[in-house]
């Protein structure tokens, strides 16, 4: 398994613009697909965004289609989510998670992935 670690999260106003990473070490992360999941307070986890361990296949749920933007670095063993026109719907406790890419069937179920981080918490106030 690889660790993941996430880092970048905060408080911002409505509209605003945050940046999560997620960083890797312990295993090849280039062969791993990766992907994001949050969940709310009072709420169950969530698919948030997933992408392939290429780069070249993105998934995004429909909540944040067009407004976030998932990517990676597999030189350095990173991955990124780009967060712009937050909403308070938005605030959440968002994790990454990653899993062998010969192992994933359906990218958007948390159950698939084996590897995850600690999460990091995004407020968003309105």
């Amino acid at each position: 398994q690889v660790q993941l670690v996430e880092s970048g999260g905060g408080s911002v106003q409505a509209g605003g613009s945050l940046r999560l990473s997620c960083a890797a070490s312990g295993r090849t992360f280039s062969s791993y697909a990766m992907a994001w999941f949050r969940q709310a307070p009072g709420k169950e986890r969530e698919f948030v965004s997933a992408i392939s361990w290429s780069g070249v296949n993105t998934y995004y749920a429909d909540s944040v289609k067009g407004r976030f933007i998932i990517s990676r670095d597999n030189a350095k063993n990173a991955g990124y989510l780009q967060m712009n026109s937050l909403k308070p719907e938005d605030t959440a406790l968002y994790y990454c998670a990653a899993v062998p890419e010969y192992r994933v069937r359906y990218y958007r179920d948390a159950a698939q992935y084996e590897s995850w981080g600690q999460g990091t918490e995004v407020t968003v106030s309105s």
